[in-house]
């Protein structure tokens, strides 16, 4: 069965939404006892937890994904490209129950996610460039590997609060599945970015503050990796600014507080709870609060991301950057800030 995403298979769309969500929701019901078992996460001084909550749910997420994608793609000619991005999922999700269950070192860990990263590059053509003729095939690829690594760990260091990963995730999918049914990107790209929304509507509910679930990094880890691919091969079909736009929180909210720790000379392989989001739940907002600030912004990118796409002018392109960045930096400020 080959399934391709246009416009006119709103239906087709809807159904592979709704079975990623039921196998998602049905998967955490039966594997919940596994993760109360063997992945309950205690908290401590550093968690945004009161008290002991599994861990895991990302393995049912990501069985859902994976399970859909491979299933959608039965009988179509995709190549050896996807493959390589879904095996990377596949064994970034083994890793994360790994260190979810045992506290696996941080070496083989970022070593695991370098061989994912590379995976992610080396699955678009040699002949593609996001800036052709600016610089050398291998060093851009180089730095496709390393921002993917990035953005693997910064999915990971932004899951620290109920609904945090939903209200990112679900409108970045969302929006490339609809930017798949406009043709800008393609529609395998759209396929998966569909069933990341779906896998992930279904852990949603188990996840509502207060969590009764936590995804743990065997789902935010492999859900960067595939978030990470989307948006290059969205830069990748010329969309350069929408690719920023869609992750614009996650990328300034986890590298401005990586630098501000650097700077501060901290340890960053520890534990923290120093990001924009964890200090306004620290400084007075509630956690709904916190995550429906992200959401509203969150739409807003998305709403720019799409307008780029439509419009697909450098300055569209330029000013839908710029109201992205305002509206980011403003949520940020008023993170910082915290409520009276």
């Amino acid at each position: 069965m080959s399934l391709t995403l246009h416009a006119g298979t709103l239906v087709q769309a809807a159904l592979l939404i709704l079975s990623t969500a039921l196998t998602s929701a049905g998967a955490i019901k039966l594997l919940r006892p596994l993760f109360v078992r063997h992945a309950l996460d205690q908290p401590t001084a550093r968690s945004s937890h009161a008290t002991p909550t599994p861990a895991g749910g990302g393995l049912a997420v990501m069985l859902a994904v994976l399970g859909a994608t491979v299933f959608c793609q039965l009988g179509s000619a995709v190549g050896w490209h996807l493959w390589a991005v879904v095996l990377a999922a596949a064994c970034l999700t083994a890793i994360g129950w790994l260190d979810d269950v045992y506290r696996l070192p941080v070496v083989p860990r970022l070593a695991c996610q370098g061989l994912a990263g590379l995976a992610v590059a080396a699955s678009f053509p040699t002949e593609l460039a996001l800036f052709p003729g600016m610089l050398p095939t291998v060093i851009e690829r180089g730095a496709l590997v390393v921002g993917t690594v990035w953005f693997i760990n910064l999915t990971n260091f932004m899951d620290g609060l109920d609904w945090m990963t939903v209200v990112e995730t679900l409108p970045v999918s969302g929006t490339i599945a609809v930017l798949s049914a406009m043709a800008a990107v393609s529609p395998t790209v759209g396929i998966v970015a569909l069933a990341v929304f779906g896998a992930v509507l279904g852990f949603a509910p188990f996840n509502r503050h207060v969590a009764r679930l936590f995804l743990g990094d065997v789902g935010s880890l492999p859900l960067g990796l595939l978030l990470a691919w989307m948006l290059i091969a969205l830069a990748f079909e010329g969309h350069k600014a929408a690719a920023l736009l869609l992750p614009m929180y996650y990328l300034a909210d986890a590298t401005i507080t990586l630098l501000r720790r650097a700077l501060r000379r901290e340890q960053l392989s520890v534990a923290h709870r120093s990001h924009f989001y964890q200090r306004a739940v620290q400084s007075g907002y509630s956690v709904p609060d916190v995550t429906a600030r992200v959401l509203t912004l969150n739409l807003l990118l998305a709403t720019l991301a799409v307008l780029s796409v439509r419009v697909p002018t450098p300055t569209v392109a330029a000013i839908c950057l710029l109201a992205g960045a305002a509206a980011t930096l403003a949520v940020l400020i008023g993170f910082n800030r915290g409520r009276a």
